[in-house]
């Protein structure tokens, strides 16, 4: 069997999977199921269609960690519920899908699926992290358009991108981003902080779009590059570019240690953290068919276990 290692953006997902089934999926006593339900068919359909033999499902310790927004402080800021005073941010999460989480958790730990978070840190860096340094072939799953940055058809690691729906994933290799967007994955972090993404509140350089950006870094290489170019008076960067570079220079300066993913994470190793896929046996198994009657996870829970069993 070859082995290859799936990196799920888990927040990503069961968002996904919450506003994408009814809440009206309940358990016994009235609490919502459908964000378990459905990450638990999404994982299930994932180990099969991409023969994952190791699963780590990637967790926001911190969703957005106070040294990203002291760099930058719009980062994020429009998915704040409220400001907590000494501890980090509210996030806008439902009460329905809230209350799920633990279950999520509970029924991941029986199941034998690897849970890694890192503090002060995001999903996206313990991705980065382990995408970075595995020796197996990389699958990262997310609907997060920042972690094209890790992309690399040399070490084998693609995205697999959920935005267009599970019906719809779209495989991201080096070739695809650049057919997207016309740059490389590794120039993709740069043509954010450029171009800008209102989804993670990054401003961007007034006045350079996506084209722009894509022909500044076509040019010049990276950021740093652009910037040198544009603080050299012989060089052939525009006037225009150069007083908008110039009047973003703040920006600039703290927005890629921003929005590049963080790589040298502390983590355990794939085998300390229990990546390795495995069949469910024993206690862990009977608790899982107990819960799934008891939390109305119906086949979804049957799905997984069935997935799992194919890894004997």
């Amino acid at each position: 069997m070859v082995h290859r290692l799936m990196l799920l953006d888990t927040a990503s997902l069961y968002f996904r999977a919450f506003y994408g089934l009814p809440d009206t999926i309940r358990r016994a006593d009235g609490t919502p199921v459908n964000a378990v339900r459905g990450l638990l068919d999404m994982i299930a359909r994932l180990i099969i269609d991409y023969g994952a033999t190791h699963l780590v499902a990637c967790w926001d310790d911190d969703w957005r960690p106070q040294w990203r927004v002291d760099l930058l402080p719009t980062y994020k800021s429009h998915r704040v519920a409220e400001i907590v005073a000494d501890s980090p941010d509210v996030e806008v999460v439902p009460d329905a899908l809230e209350a799920q989480l633990p279950m999520i958790r509970r029924v991941l730990d029986l199941a034998g699926i690897a849970v890694v978070g890192a503090p002060h840190h995001e999903a996206d860096d313990v991705v980065g992290t382990y995408a970075s340094h595995a020796r197996l072939p990389v699958d990262v799953v997310t609907g997060d358009r920042d972690l094209f940055q890790v992309v690399d058809d040399e070490r084998q690691v693609r995205v697999i991108y959920t935005a267009r729906g599970m019906k719809n994933l779209e495989i991201m290799t080096d070739a695809v981003v650049v057919a997207k967007y016309r740059v490389l994955p590794q120039q993709y972090a740069d043509y954010a902080t450029l171009r800008g993404d209102a989804s993670d509140g990054l401003p961007g350089v007034p006045g350079i779009g996506e084209k722009t950006a894509a022909t500044l870094l076509l040019e010049h290489g990276t950021l740093e590059g652009l910037l040198e170019a544009a603080a050299s008076p012989g060089s052939r960067v525009s006037a225009a570019v150069r007083s908008k570079l110039a009047a973003a220079a703040d920006y600039l300066t703290a927005a890629p240690a921003v929005v590049k993913v963080v790589r040298d994470l502390k983590l355990p190793s794939l085998e300390e953290a229990g990546a390795e896929l495995h069949p469910v046996d024993g206690g862990a198994r009977a608790e899982l068919e107990r819960l799934a009657t008891e939390w109305n996870l119906g086949g979804s829970l049957r799905r997984l276990l069935a997935a799992l069993d194919r890894l004997q």
